[in-house]
C-alpha cells in the first residue's frame, strides 16, 4: 500500500472496529439493565449518563491505541485477526478493572451511588474508567500470543502504580475523597477525577512502546513514573498558590477548603484541568 492508500486503510478499520466495540458495549449495558429498576439508555439520569460517558471514552481510547499497534495493513484477514485477539483481552481488563478503584475508594458503594442518582459518584467513576483506559490501551497490543503474557504484566503492574499513586497523592488532601463524593460534594469527584486522568496519562506513555526485554523496559518504566510527582507541584505551587493566591503549604491549604468544605466546583474543575494539561504537557517533553 502507498501511504495515502495505508492511511484510508487504517482510518476504515479504526470506524468500524470502533462500531464493533461500541456495539458491544452497547448490547452487554442493556443485558445488565435489563436486571436493574431503570432500564438502558440512561436518559434523564445524569450519574449514570456521565458513567456510560467514561465508558464510552474509554472505548475510543483503547481502540485507537490498538488500530495503532496492531494494524500493519499487510492483511486484512491478520490485522482483523490480533485486533479481535487483543480487543477482546481489553475489553475484560476495562471492564473488569474500570471502576475497581472507585469501588476501592467508595468501600464498594459505587454501583448503588450511581443508581441513587449521585452525580458526584458518577464522575469519580467515569473519571477512573478513562483512566483505565489509557492505562489499556497503552499496554494491550502487538502481534503474536507471547506479547499477551507481556501486556498482562504491564497491565497489572500500572494499575496498581495508579492505585497506588492515586492514594498517596489523595494524602495531600485534608479532606476525605470517599466522604465527600458519598456526601455528593461534585467539586471533590471532579478534582479526583482529573487527578486519576492525569496519572493515567503519565503511567499509560510509561508502560507504552516497544518491548525490548524485561530489564530495559521495567528500567523505562520507573524513570518516566518520576514524572508522577510533578503533579504534586502543579497543585500546590500553580493552583493553591498561583491561582487560587493561598498560602503556600506542603500538604493541604486554601485548596482543600475550596474544593473540600465549599464544594467550589470551578475551582476543582481547574484543578483537574492543570493535572490534565500538566500531564500532556510531560507526554510530549518526556525523553522514556
Amino acid at each position: 500500500m502507498t501511504g495515502g492508500q495505508l492511511l484510508l486503510y487504517r482510518f476504515g478499520f479504526a470506524a468500524i472496529a470502533t462500531l464493533a466495540l461500541l456495539l458491544v458495549h452497547e448490547l452487554a449495558h442493556r443485558w445488565m439493565s435489563a436486571k436493574r429498576t431503570h432500564p438502558h439508555p440512561p436518559i434523564g439520569r445524569p450519574a449514570e449518563a456521565i458513567l456510560y460517558l467514561g465508558q464510552m471514552v474509554g472505548i475510543f481510547i483503547v481502540s485507537g491505541n490498538l488500530v495503532a499497534g496492531v494494524v500493519k495493513g499487510e492483511s486484512v484477514r491478520s490485522d482483523a485477526m490480533w485486533f479481535a485477539i487483543f480487543g477482546a483481552v481489553a475489553a475484560v481488563l476495562l471492564v473488569g478493572t474500570g471502576e475497581l478503584g472507585v469501588r476501592l475508594l467508595l468501600r464498594s458503594k459505587l454501583t448503588a451511588e450511581v443508581q441513587r442518582g449521585n452525580v458526584a459518584a458518577g464522575v469519580a467513576a467515569s473519571g477512573h474508567y478513562v483512566a483505565t483506559a489509557l492505562i489499556v490501551g497503552a499496554a494491550v497490543g502487538g502481534e503474536g500470543l507471547s506479547m499477551i503474557g507481556v501486556s498482562l504484566t504491564f497491565f497489572v503492574l500500572a494499575i496498581v502504580t495508579l492505585q497506588v499513586f492515586v492514594v498517596l497523592f489523595r494524602t495531600l488532601t485534608s479532606y476525605d475523597d470517599s466522604e465527600e463524593i458519598l456526601a455528593e460534594n461534585l467539586a471533590a469527584a471532579i478534582s479526583y477525577a482529573g487527578v486519576t486522568i492525569g496519572m493515567g496519562i503519565i503511567i499509560g506513555q510509561a508502560v507504552e512502546g516497544t518491548f525490548t526485554g524485561w530489564v530495559p523496559s521495567l528500567k523505562g518504566y520507573a524513570k518516566a513514573l518520576v514524572y508522577c510527582g510533578t503533579l504534586y507541584f502543579v497543585r500546590q505551587l500553580l493552583v493553591q498558590t498561583l491561582i487560587v493566591r493561598g498560602p503556600l503549604r506542603l500538604r493541604g491549604g486554601k485548596l482543600d477548603d475550596l474544593v473540600g468544605r465549599k464544594s467550589d466546583v470551578g475551582v476543582a474543575a481547574i484543578e483537574a484541568g492543570a493535572y490534565i494539561g500538566a500531564a500532556i504537557l510531560l507526554g510530549h517533553v518526556r525523553d522514556f
